[in-house]
């Protein structure tokens, strides 16, 4: 196992920001997988959107008509998302979105749950709102290697990380899917590996808790690495064991959460 002795090559600060809600509606779909979507959210109100954390979460809600002030939108059924991409300047907002069988979210074309059915069939135009994000954890300076490990809902996050990371970057992403036909490719630079993790009918979850098990201190990016671990609230437990226990990672240089817990719809990630 490699550790760096010399003064951390990144860290990670945390920066609060003015807690805004915005009206927004549906303008475009695009179906990635047959069981993955990324929409776009447009309006007025989100000239000025920012997420300078890769791993940021706004409030989504999603209200059943036009509603006339921010308590009415506040109102209505919500989730938590990560945004993918935005532009302040023009009034746009792309988030994805795990559908049928995806973790977290069943029989999302039949209208059980919120926001995977709304993500999957509303009209366009359809209103919706964005609450935040609240707070940010930003990287500051430039790891030495990487590490992440999600599932489809982590995805969005994994997209963003990977976009921070210049072109002599090297590490390890690894993606649970259910099969080949549902893979997510993330865009690296060479030097950082991507491996889909197919769990086929198994539990949500289960082959990346496998996949994390089976890394041994030999697997360590070398030199001042960054990980980022996120999957059903059991990835918790392997992920720390690799990363802190194995690694000998800095406990308050990574980031492991559980996304969602199983059986548990109003499960909220730590922040």
């Amino acid at each position: 196992m490699t550790t760096s002795t010399s003064s951390p090559s990144f860290r990670l600060d945390r920066r609060g920001q003015e807690l805004r809600f915005r009206s927004v509606r549906l303008a475009a779909r695009e179906w990635l997988t047959p069981e993955y979507v990324r929409v776009r959210l447009e309006g007025e109100e989100l000239r000025g959107f920012d997420s300078p954390g890769a791993d940021d979460h706004i409030r989504v809600f999603f209200p059943s008509g036009e509603t006339s002030s921010v308590e009415e939108l506040r109102s209505a059924p919500n989730r938590e998302y990560t945004p993918l991409s935005w532009d302040g300047d023009k009034g746009w907002l792309d988030l994805e979105f795990a559908i049928h069988g995806a973790p977290g979210v069943t029989g999302a074309t039949t209208g059980d749950g919120v926001a995977a059915p709304w993500a999957a069939t509303a009209e366009i135009g359809a209103p919706a709102g964005v609450g935040g994000p609240r707070g940010s954890l930003v990287i500051s300076g430039r790891p030495d290697g990487w590490f992440l490990a999600g599932d489809e809902t982590a995805v969005p996050a994994m997209r963003r990380f990977a976009r921070l990371m210049d072109a002599a970057a090297t590490g390890r992403i690894l993606v649970e899917v259910p099969d080949a036909e549902r893979e997510l490719p993330i865009a690296t630079p060479d030097g950082v590996v991507v491996e889909q993790v197919h769990r086929g009918s198994a539990p949500a979850g289960s082959a990346l808790v496998a996949r994390l098990e089976a890394l041994g201190g030999g697997d360590r990016p070398e030199g001042d690495v960054f990980a980022f671990v996120a999957a059903e609230q059991a990835i918790v437990k392997s992920g720390r064991a690799l990363l802190i226990e194995r690694w000998g990672l800095d406990a308050d240089r990574i980031v492991v959460k559980g996304y969602w817990k199983r059986n548990e719809s109003e499960y909220h990630a730590p922040h």
